[in-house]
């Protein structure tokens, strides 16, 4: 009998999703690997859905209705910084390692690149989270920097890796 994969469907952020996400980040497991506070609310993630940019994206993985993961890819509204964009995303501690950090990822490039025409996309990681690494890595992702004592994590002040994607294309002349 063949082993199949259970069915995570993507979607775009939306109210009926705030439960799940506050849920997700107020995982300990998942909040000390972000830069978000332990105990946040939903009104904190209602807040931030009701922000309207369309230079933000956020996209939530589920499992039979069940919030598992998400990302939000934003794009610089600077114009000078207009070509480039940083995203962030968590996925639930059961779903790691299965498929859909990767699922999140690609879509999310695949908006990046064909949708918002960006050229770099950038990101900050724990210097520890190997996992993490190891996907940004598998997606083109080069380390570019080591920022030392960076954010306070369990009480102690650790590195992240700045991290960046460049995607070359043509240039006029």
């Amino acid at each position: 009998m063949p082993i199949t994969e259970p069915a995570i469907t993507l979607e775009r952020f939306n109210d009926s999703h705030i439960e799940g996400i506050t849920a997700l980040y107020n995982d300990p497991q998942i909040g000390r690997q972000t830069l978000q506070m332990p105990y946040q609310s939903t009104e904190i993630w209602r807040n931030r859905l009701a922000v309207d940019n369309e230079r933000l994206v956020k996209i939530v993985a589920l499992h039979q209705g069940t919030v598992i993961g998400n990302i939000g890819l934003e794009q610089y509204s600077r114009i000078r910084r207009c070509h480039a964009g940083s995203f962030g995303m968590g996925v639930a501690l059961a779903w790691q390692g299965k498929g859909v950090g990767s699922k999140l990822l690609a879509t999310a490039l695949d908006i990046a690149d064909n949708w918002m025409n960006l050229q770099r996309i950038e990101l900050s990681v724990f210097a520890d989270n190997e996992a993490a690494i190891a996907l940004y890595h598998k997606f083109g992702f080069e380390t570019e920097g080591l920022l030392r004592d960076y954010a306070v994590r369990d009480g102690v002040l650790v590195d992240t890796l700045s991290m960046a994607r460049l995607r070359r294309t043509p240039r006029a002349g």
